[in-house]
């Protein structure tokens, strides 16, 4: 692998959920901070959503790694952004044997 191309900026999310104050949860995306990454569209597919078509696409990301454990080091209950466009985290592995690099697997539009 050589040195990836990082050109995209993403925002890494998490899932709050807080007390509404009535018995029920508020559930609300919070930034964890930015990630330079290289994105690649893996594949594309359409599935049925409520009676209608909706597209899901999957790709490839490349960022800088962060050890397990780290708030930075992306994981499958996140997601990312880019501007209006929303990547769910599928999965996450060391991209190089030098663990420089993490390769995260994401599905546009399959985070809400």
């Amino acid at each position: 692998m050589g040195i990836p191309r990082l050109t995209r900026k993403l925002v890494l999310e998490q899932l709050a959920r807080t007390p509404d104050g009535g018995g029920g949860i508020v559930e609300e995306w919070v930034g964890l901070g930015s990630h330079w990454a290289a994105l690649r569209p893996v594949a594309a597919r359409e599935v049925v959503a409520g009676e209608r078509p909706v597209s899901r696409v999957t790709h490839e990301l490349t960022v800088r790694a962060a050890p397990p454990g780290s708030p930075r080091r992306p994981a499958a209950d996140q997601r990312f952004r880019l501007g209006s466009r929303v990547f769910a985290i599928r999965g996450v592995a060391e991209a190089d044997p030098e663990g420089a690099y993490l390769r995260v697997w994401v599905e546009e539009g399959g985070a809400s």
